[in-house]
């Protein structure tokens, strides 16, 4: 059964959850040796879970953000790699169909397909001469025009999903002009290419691979959307990244909490759960959940119930919140090792691999200091 089809968010969760339980066992293969997991998306494919966000209006079910966040984070509980790499997804069709961006006729066609057959999308906007996207540097990448369309030429980093991407959403430069375009690519044509170049310690499994465009011919209709260079607007939908890494903490919580309550050295009476050290550490991992599940799900709340005015006063808050959960993240990892000690160094433990993974959160847009800087202005002006 899809869960399309289902009628509560409490029962797609639910099904959710039963389907990645297989994700967590598979993990420790795919990170040590640095595999895709194709399986893991083709399960999330048989469940109809890439359409969930496509809007009514195009034949998905249109989920609120809160929800598609509860959902992002049950599967980093299991899979962290699969959880970020699916949201980029989840997020980026939620916004281009609410927001029609594109054209209608190109969105209907592209989430058809989503429908159909679990097409996947993603953004490939990082370049090594320019770094993030966040920063506004203009794409070395370039689109020339010609008699069939357009040419584009360019190398993209940091592309999550690559080995299993349908469409690419490329940002180019238009060539002989000062404008910058986003242009639909599908996987298929020639000239587009996969440069296996992901090395990273964390997040393993998310095949952040480049992308090589080399004279790929598109269509004049593929050029989908002209940028506008400098402040970008608020987007509800990145706090899919928080979601992913308390998921992961949530886990890493857990863990920590099976240990010690099963954990029992020939030196004490009981568990180590007893303890007054342990207990401290657990108490302080609890807080930090909270803090972070509330902040998170309060901030998705306000911007599922607000208009589009009161969500483009939004930014300071939503990059606050990626700032606060990523970073307690980090805590509760490393309250959970200090638990569990010196096995948790194992190769053999999840907490190493959990450990390694939020640390990527910190390199997810939006950094850390544009956050502070927004907040600092934000306090500023309604001083």
């Amino acid at each position: 059964m899809k869960l399309t089809d289902m009628k509560s968010a409490e029962e797609r969760n639910k099904a959710l959850a039963e389907k990645v339980t297989s994700f967590a066992e598979k993990a420790k293969k795919h990170d040590e040796e640095g595999t895709f997991p194709f399986d893991n998306f083709n399960a999330l494919k048989e469940i109809g879970y890439p359409a969930l966000t496509i809007p009514k209006k195009y034949g998905g079910l249109g989920i609120s953000l809160t929800e598609m966040l509860k959902h992002q984070e049950t599967i980093a509980k299991a899979d962290g790699s699969t959880a970020l790499s699916i949201g980029w997804h989840m997020g980026i069709t939620k916004q281009l169909g609410e927001n029609d961006i594109w054209d209608k006729a190109t969105y209907q066609s592209f989430a058809q397909e989503v429908i159909n057959t679990g097409a996947l999308l993603n953004n490939a906007a990082s370049e090594p001469a320019t770094g993030s996207p966040t920063r506004g540097g203009r794409p070395e990448t370039v689109a020339e025009k010609n008699a069939d369309g357009w040419i584009i030429n360019g190398r993209k980093n940091f592309t999550t999903l690559a080995p299993i991407l349908t469409y690419f959403v490329v940002s180019a430069s238009i060539d002989g002009t000062d404008q910058v375009g986003n242009f639909l690519i599908r996987r298929d044509r020639n000239g587009v290419s996969i440069d296996e170049t992901w090395d990273s310690i964390g997040m393993k499994a998310t095949g952040s691979h480049d992308l090589v465009l080399e004279n790929v011919q598109v269509d004049a209709d593929d050029l989908v959307q002209y940028l506008t260079p400098g402040n970008k607007p608020a987007a509800g939908w990145l706090l899919h990244i928080p979601a992913c890494y308390l998921g992961i903490a949530r886990a890493a919580q857990e863990y920590a909490i099976d240990f010690a309550t099963s954990y029992s050295p020939n030196s004490i009476k009981g568990t180590i759960s007893e303890l007054p050290n342990i207990k401290q550490k657990l108490g302080e991992m609890e807080l930090h959940v909270l803090q972070s599940s509330h902040f998170l799900y309060a901030v998705a709340k306000k911007w599922d119930e607000s208009n589009e005015d009161t969500r483009q006063t939004m930014k300071p808050e939503l990059g606050a919140v990626k700032l606060s959960v990523v970073n307690q993240a980090l805590k509760i990892v490393d309250l959970a090792m200090r638990v569990v000690g010196a096995r948790s160094l194992s190769q053999k433990n999840p907490l190493q691999r959990y450990y390694r993974d939020v640390r990527a959160g910190l390199h997810n847009p939006p950094m850390d200091d544009m956050t502070v800087m927004q907040l600092a202005t934000k306090s500023i002006n309604r001083g």
